[in-house]
């Protein structure tokens, strides 16, 4: 495989911290997972700062920033306050993701299209400072081109529903919600964005997306964090980079 073709992987530590925040203790530590996953060979790592701090607190941004000698992947809302957390810190990428409180995860993609104007400017002061900006939407057709419109450089399509079908056995609704996401992939790369994907991949749902030619980076975090309590941190990272690389292969 040439440089040029390897899939990134971007490893999510947030539930890391969601563990740690059940007993309100200091362990364990966020940080110390990134570095155990990069390590491991993740390319990247990613941290989502949810408004209400439920699993990755500021602390655990400035120790990452500090400590990380990989890109850090800064997930946020869209709102004032992320944006000056980000701007202090100027992480390598920002992904700006929907968000909504009384949700466990997040659920569905950013909607682009219905808020383009607000969005366009504040998408223009993160690339100002120097970050990387990616939206987590859809496949929609409308979103994607509302996120070329807006000056994204990256889309980070959502895979949720596709991981969602698989699990509950309707594979009729996954192979239909994959032949969309890859129609998303094609359309994104042909208007010049930079493609990645993420939510929910698992080892039995992560070949078909990765084998997307598009796609240069797949996040991945809860999944990993959970194989990770029963493998360790470095083997399960490795299945999953092996079975990356294998599905971008064939």
């Amino acid at each position: 495989m040439t440089d040029q073709n390897k899939l990134r992987l971007g490893v999510n530590i947030d539930h890391v911290a969601t563990v740690r925040n059940a007993r309100g203790s200091a362990y364990p530590d966020p940080v110390r997972a990134a570095k155990l996953a990069e390590g491991a060979g993740a390319d990247g790592i990613t941290a989502h700062l949810r408004e209400d701090r439920r699993h990755i607190r500021d602390g655990d941004i400035d120790g990452l920033m500090a400590a990380l000698s990989t890109p850090l992947n800064f997930e946020m809302a869209a709102t004032d306050e992320m944006q000056a957390i980000a701007l202090k810190h100027r992480p390598h990428a920002v992904c700006i993701v929907p968000e909504k409180r009384e949700e466990r995860t997040t659920e569905g993609g950013l909607d682009v299209a219905g808020d383009d104007n607000r969005l366009a400017g504040f998408v223009a002061k993160l690339r100002e400072a120097g970050c990387r900006v990616s939206l987590f939407i859809g496949h929609e057709e409308a979103q994607i081109r509302a996120s070329a419109r807006i000056g994204a450089q990256v889309i980070e399509l959502h895979t949720g529903a596709y991981c969602d079908y698989h699990y509950e056995g309707d594979y009729a609704a996954r192979d239909a919600e994959l032949e969309a996401l890859k129609a998303g992939a094609a359309l994104a790369h042909s208007l010049g964005l930079e493609v990645h994907a993420g939510h929910g991949l698992t080892y039995e749902t992560v070949a078909p997306i990765a084998a997307m030619p598009e796609v240069r980076e797949l996040n991945i975090g809860h999944f990993l964090m959970a194989e990770a309590l029963f493998v360790g941190m470095k083997p399960a990272i490795a299945e999953m980079r092996r079975l990356m690389d294998e599905a971008r292969d064939g």
